[in-house]
């Protein structure tokens, strides 16, 4: 029988790309199915026109959190749903699901109300499976097949805002992210342009990235030198980035959103890692992807799951001792 399902993913960027994989196998497996997802305000914009969704709720928690919460609530109750699936680990979202209304309700057991969930699942990081695998495990009773690949789907006025950038041969390089331990230095970064341009001469290199990365990706255009190098920060929308990602012959990417961007279009990618590791269970997943990390043994990496601000050992050197030249292909 065909269910009314929502998914409850309110995290980060690359938390709802990730997501996406979800909606590929409840397709695949529930094709007859109706399925809404909710994010929070800003991520939105991942889903616009996605085929698989019927309806995407936005959460703003920027302002008036609590308030929007609630009249959240009471448009998730008239929609009566069969199944509320969600993916988020904290008490907020855990009362949307407990209160939805829902014939049932699934989740992670870290969620503070899980005890109130219909089934709770076991979430472990480091456990050996990707993040895709382990929401996969919410669902393991109504799809069989195997854990689907995350997926976006540009539309096409998004591939023609980015066409004539497709003319000549490119990289893309996403410098940035919300945390600095996850970032690949600045310097760093200008020693790979400079080094990959050696090899490489005509090639034309992106810069990817939010408005707030804007000036980062201005100071590695001042410092190369380099009138191929072109800073789209800021300029290109979510799926806009990933369109342009995906025909690219090299993706540059922190352990961030970009990375996840790459995935879900099946580009090629190097995703470098920083304080992070790719154990926890949400690196790369297009077909040809690489991991670059230190090979250097610090007793202090990871120094934990997201980043943090600054170093806390205040000498970074999961970032300073990678040997950019294992980067260029």
């Amino acid at each position: 029988m065909p269910l009314k399902i929502l998914i409850v993913q309110t995290a980060f960027p690359g938390d709802v790309i990730l997501a996406t994989a979800l909606l590929e196998s409840l397709r695949r497996d529930l094709p007859n199915s109706k399925i809404d997802i909710l994010v929070r305000k800003g991520n939105e914009t991942l889903l616009l026109d996605h085929p698989f969704v019927q309806k995407v709720l936005v959460w703003d928690k920027s302002k008036h959190k609590w308030r929007n919460l609630f009249k959240l609530l009471a448009a998730i109750r008239k929609e009566k749903y069969d199944l509320v699936i969600n993916l988020q680990r904290f008490a907020s979202s855990g009362i949307l699901t407990v209160l939805s209304g829902a014939t049932e309700t699934r989740g992670f057991s870290k969620n503070p109300l899980s005890s109130f969930f219909s089934k709770k699942y076991p979430h472990k990081i480091g456990d050996g499976k990707h993040e895709t695998e382990r929401n996969h495990s919410l669902i393991s009773d109504l799809s069989q097949g195997k854990t689907a690949l995350p997926r976006l789907y540009p539309s096409e006025s998004d591939y023609n805002k980015i066409a004539k950038l497709k003319q000549s041969p490119y990289i893309c390089i996403a410098p940035g992210s919300v945390w600095f331990t996850k970032t690949f230095p600045e310097a760093k970064w200008d020693e790979l342009i400079k080094s990959y341009r050696k090899k490489y001469k005509d090639d034309i290199i992106y810069l990817l990235g939010s408005q707030s990365e804007f000036d980062l990706c201005h100071g590695i255009i001042r410092e190369c030198a380099d009138e191929r190098i072109i800073n789209l920060s800021g300029k290109l929308s979510f799926l806009q980035s990933a369109a342009l990602m995906k025909d690219a012959k090299m993706n540059f990417v922190n352990d961030s959103a970009p990375m996840h961007l790459a995935s879900s279009m099946n580009a090629n990618t190097t995703a470098i890692y920083c304080s992070t590791v790719p154990a926890f269970g949400f690196g790369p997943l297009a077909e040809h992807s690489l991991i670059i990390e230190t090979e250097e043994q610090l007793a202090c990496r990871p120094c934990g799951l997201h980043g943090f601000n600054k170093c806390p050992e205040g000498h970074f050197k999961c970032a300073h001792e990678i040997n950019v030249q294992r980067l260029i292909p």
